[in-house]
């Protein structure tokens, strides 16, 4: 394929192109052709989106809260009527199948629907007569620009769905760092916004490495940045930008495990597994990498695991009976079957083999098949480091107990998943498992955005989720506001009463 798209970045309302001589190559993982040349943004383009945003921000954050959200109930229905649109292109530049590259889009709009609520969500408090005559009353205010990291998994949902809407509905301005593998749905979409009506500089979006990001880390008008990424840089990003006085939620890795107990059905739980370790071809930090069986029903459960595997189709993310699409690009691919040469040589059986999948008429796709190790000991890295692959490992216990500790004996903490009709044990599990999302018969236990995505450990750092209330806390900050009238006879004496706070 000769021919691609040659990327912008988006600022002040308009696309511009960058003056760097540096571009990065995105791809159609389906294919392995080359659909775009991303420019790397230089330091004054970046800066140059940060002053835009802070230019913008007076005038929105006037406009009363019922007004901005309009916005967002016109983008809702733009959204829903290019969703073909968006899903293709989620498809092409991502490489999820159709199903999961619609449900992306999906969950863009799920964010958006929750902004919405933002005249609700973002009332205060009140107290009158706090102390006599003295009346008190929070109120919630936006901080000014914020900054959005965007990793390639969700094209749609992170940056439209998570990021963007809560931080604009609450009268802030943001300048977001698109991924470079996939850059083009979100600009798709902020062309949507403008659409839609948002005033120009508002949302800015860019394109750069990791070198000119490090702007938003210590820039003096960069007030809270939200991040989705590897551990590494979400713990440098907390490190950096909190002790430049900032907020920061930093969305990280993830090994999420499910305990299958010996009450659990079979069938049907193993199609629950399926879904949630292959979904996305893996690529996802709540998918489901690690199965926990007791020892007991251990054969049967990885028996069944491998037939539905083997029953996959695996093929190009925009025909609409894939059932599982290729990894991003050629890179990410020798990463995962670096992993799985891993696994070999650390003991693990491989009993389901997908590194010499191929997809008839797209040879040059990003394939790997559903592979799945059994037998896997907790001092294999294979299944304690998260991978971003079609890869599934199954770890053997004896017990509840052995279970549960194992599983908290991993690092990350953003999900973790109990099969079982035993309502003893969901308890059980439900009160002292480590992770932040928690499923009991429900392997991808994302909660609906009313919720905050609530990971713990090294799968987060921060104090304020996002979506849910936290996400409307992070966004604005509080004041508290005490009044006190004068009365008639502190009028005629001339005379100023004080509060001091007590009661």
């Amino acid at each position: 394929m000769d021919t691609y798209n040659k990327i912008g970045y988006f600022v002040n309302g308009k696309f511009k192109e960058s003056k760097t001589d540096i571009y990065t190559e995105a791809y159609d993982p389906s294919t392995g052709d080359i659909i775009a040349k991303v420019p790397c943004c230089t330091e004054a383009e970046v800066e140059e989106a940060i002053r835009s945003a802070k230019d913008a921000f007076p005038a929105w954050a006037a406009i009363p809260v019922k007004k901005r959200v309009q916005i967002l109930y016109r983008l809702r229905d733009l959204l829903y009527e290019h969703m073909d649109e968006l899903t293709m292109s989620v498809a092409r530049e991502n490489g999820k199948c159709w199903s999961e590259a619609q449900g992306d889009v999906l969950k863009a709009i799920e964010g958006t629907e929750q902004a919405i609520s933002a005249p609700s969500l973002l009332m205060g408090e009140s107290l009158m007569d706090a102390s006599s005559g003295y009346d008190t009353v929070s109120y919630r205010f936006p901080l000014g620009v914020f900054a959005g990291i965007i990793p390639f998994n969700f094209p749609a949902m992170i940056p439209m769905g998570w990021m963007a809407p809560i931080c604009i509905a609450c009268g802030n301005t943001i300048v977001m760092k698109a991924a470079t593998f996939t850059p083009q749905t979100s600009l798709r979409i902020a062309q949507l916004y403008k659409e839609a009506g948002l005033p120009d500089g508002v949302m800015n979006i860019v394109t750069c490495s990791r070198r000119e990001a490090e702007i938003f880390l210590k820039h003096p008008d960069i007030k809270g940045i939200s991040f989705v990424g590897s551990t590494s840089v979400g713990k440098h990003i907390y490190t950096e930008a909190a002790a430049n006085g900032k907020r920061v939620q930093a969305l990280c890795e993830a090994k999420n495990h499910a305990l299958v107990m010996e009450d659990a059905p079979i069938e049907r739980t193993a199609a629950g597994i399926i879904n949630a370790a292959f979904g996305c071809a893996g690529e996802r930090c709540m998918a489901l990498p690690v199965v926990v069986a007791l020892e007991s029903i251990a054969d049967e459960l990885a028996a069944e695991i491998v037939k539905k595997a083997q029953a996959l189709k695996v093929g190009p993310a925009y025909d609409k009976t894939t059932q599982l699409g290729p990894v991003i690009n050629g890179k990410h691919k020798e990463s995962v079957l670096g992993w799985i040469q891993k696994g070999i040589e650390e003991g693990a059986s491989l009993i389901l083999d997908g590194r010499n999948t191929a997809v008839k008429g797209y040879e040059k796709g990003f394939y790997i098949g559903p592979t799945i190790f059994d037998h896997v000991t907790p001092d294999m890295t294979v299944g304690d480091c998260e991978i971003f692959g079609p890869v599934l490992c199954i770890k053997r216990v004896k017990n509840f107990e052995e279970g549960l500790a194992l599983m908290n004996n991993n690092p990350f903490a953003n999900g973790s998943v109990i099969f079982t009709q035993n309502g003893y044990y969901a308890r059980e599990f439900t009160r002292h498992t480590d992770g932040g999302m928690v499923g009991v018969n429900v392997g991808i236990p994302v909660p609906i955005g009313m919720f905050p995505f609530n990971g713990h450990k090294e799968s987060f750092f921060g104090d304020l989720h996002t979506l849910g209330k936290d996400g409307y806390r992070f966004f604005t900050e509080r004041k508290v506001v005490t009044t006190h009238w004068f009365d008639e006879e502190e009028k005629k004496a001339h005379t100023v009463s004080t509060w001091d706070g007590t009661i």
